[in-house]
Order: structure tokens, then sequence, then C-alpha cells
């Protein structure tokens, strides 16, 4: 198969085809997120699968609050729609980690770094963010971090 790019593309044609218009709707707004990230900065380029993975995540975060955000408005209807858009970009998501698999990996990271005080937070998140490698979201990964550092 090709890129994540022309996955989404693809996935997208099929949803039209098939007049799915949560699904299309969807897509179609990712794909709108990446094309911008693209064309941002002093020239466009080509997105790499990393980066554009990068893109769906931010834009899953964004669906997850704003259906919190609805819901605690007391808009479910609308809240309902945020939250199935944001299943349907966790689909092109790499599986999250659970709690425990986040604190064996922070563990390992600020061992391997030889990161023990809080005075060190920002290279022990660099460290910690790097062996997460997208897997979780940057809060929980922070929030063991700060734990693990006693900050």
């Amino acid at each position: 198969m090709g890129t994540l790019k022309d996955r989404l593309n693809e996935d997208l044609h099929t949803a039209m085809k098939s007049r799915d218009e949560l699904t299309t709707g969807t897509l179609r707004m990712a794909l709108s997120a990446v094309r911008n990230a693209e064309v941002a900065g002093s020239e466009a380029r080509a997105l790499s699968d990393d980066e554009v993975l990068a893109v769906l995540t931010k834009e899953a975060k964004k669906r997850r609050e704003a259906a919190t955000a609805f819901a605690d408005a007391g808009r479910s209807e609308q809240a309902a729609k945020e939250q199935s858009e944001g299943e349907i970009i966790d689909r092109y998501l790499p599986k999250q980690l659970t709690d425990a698999e986040i604190t064996e990996l922070v563990g390992g990271a600020l061992t391997a770094g030889g990161y023990t005080g809080k005075a060190q937070m920002g290279p022990a998140m660099k460290a910690a963010q790097a062996a997460v490698a997208g897997r979780a979201e940057g809060g929980r990964v922070a929030a063991e971090v700060r734990r693990q550092l006693g900050a």
C-alpha cells in the first residue's frame, strides 16, 4: 500500500461512493489539515507518514476536546458527532499505549538518559517522547515523567 495520505484519499473516495456523509466529511477535514501542513512554512512539501500521523493526532485530540466541551455544555448531539469523527480519525492512528506501558517506557528512557531530578524535566520529556513515539498523548507522558522525577 502507498502512503498514509494515499490511504486517506482512497478511503475518502470509498466513503463518497457509499454516501457515508460522516466519514466523507471527517476525511475531507483530515486531508485539508494535512494539505495545510504541507504548505505551511517557506515552501510547499510532501509530508512523511510520521508527519501525517502527527497532523491526524492533533485532529483527533481536537475532536476529543470538542466532544468534552459540547457534552459539558449540554449539547449531546454535537458531542456525539465530534466523538464519531474522532473515532474515524483513530482508525489511522497507531494503537495507544496503556498507562502501564507508558510507565515502563518512560522509566527506561529516564534511566538510559540518567535523568533524576525535576530540573531535568525538559531533556527528560524529549527522551520520553522519543521512546513513546506518538503512541500516547503528550499530557499523559508529561504526567508520568513528572511523577517519576518527583516533580
